[in-house]
């Protein structure tokens, strides 16, 4: 059995509907939907807490957040620390939202806000990466969003794997070591619906009555984003 290491970047309090235990059990529920085994250790990477050893045999997973990948706060320092060290130890990477954005920043890449404004609801990007394709046969990959940063840049060794008109890249992954999403494979459409409704007054008017009418044109496929990342990194 594979052993999952999620490194929590936010607990995201007052935002998280009652359906929902806790962040990381969207993860748990994503995974167990695949169809395979996993066993699990969260550590509370906000507040510092970050796995030693590190064993190329598992899979570390960083989530999102509601800060920022390019900021400066202890805690963000230490996670882009670690992630320059664990990837030269060979650790296999997952990044989804904040963790995309923060693997980018720690290997090289930039990250910063999107002048083009909030990216919310269901996104269609265009899978370019062959490997990926296997998996969206249709050549696109519908996701779930709630994002402001982007990643400008690609860390020197990533390959681009999806992109849209909004956001330039939408995935990335470095061999089979790393893979990451702008979107949130582990979102439901219940959940988004929650966080537009609910907790959305930063948001402007229009872009989140259109981002609740995608929910309802559009049916995301991060199940499918999650079996590519698996299958990527663990096989």
């Amino acid at each position: 059995m594979t052993h999952v290491n999620i490194l929590l970047c936010d607990t995201f309090p007052g935002r998280l509907p009652d359906f929902i235990p806790n962040y990381g059990s969207l993860f748990i529920d994503l995974f167990a939907a695949t169809g395979q085994q996993f066993s699990y250790r969260v550590y509370q990477t906000w507040q510092g807490e970050l796995p030693g050893d590190v064993n190329t045999d598992e899979l570390y997973l960083i989530p999102g957040s509601l800060d920022s990948a390019y900021d400066d706060k202890p805690w963000i320092v230490a996670l882009v620390h670690w992630v320059q060290s664990a990837y030269k130890r060979g650790a296999r990477l997952m990044g989804v939202c904040f963790g995309h954005q923060v693997i980018a920043r720690a290997l090289g890449g930039e990250v910063r806000p999107y002048e083009g404004g909030f990216g919310a609801g269901v996104r269609a990007s265009r899978v370019i990466d062959e490997e990926m394709r296997h998996y969206f046969p249709d050549g696109e990959m519908r996701l779930l969003y709630s994002h402001h940063d982007q990643v400008m840049t690609l860390p020197p060794d990533a390959v681009r794997c999806a992109t849209s008109d909004f956001c330039k890249n939408e995935s990335f992954r470095i061999g089979h070591q790393v893979i990451t999403f702008q979107g949130h494979p582990e979102f439901t459409v219940a959940y988004s619906r929650h966080l537009l409704t609910c907790c959305s007054d930063d948001v402007d008017e229009p872009v989140r009555l259109a981002a609740l009418q995608s929910l309802d044109r559009m049916e995301p496929q991060g199940l499918e984003a999650a079996r590519f990342a698996l299958d990527l990194l663990l096989k």
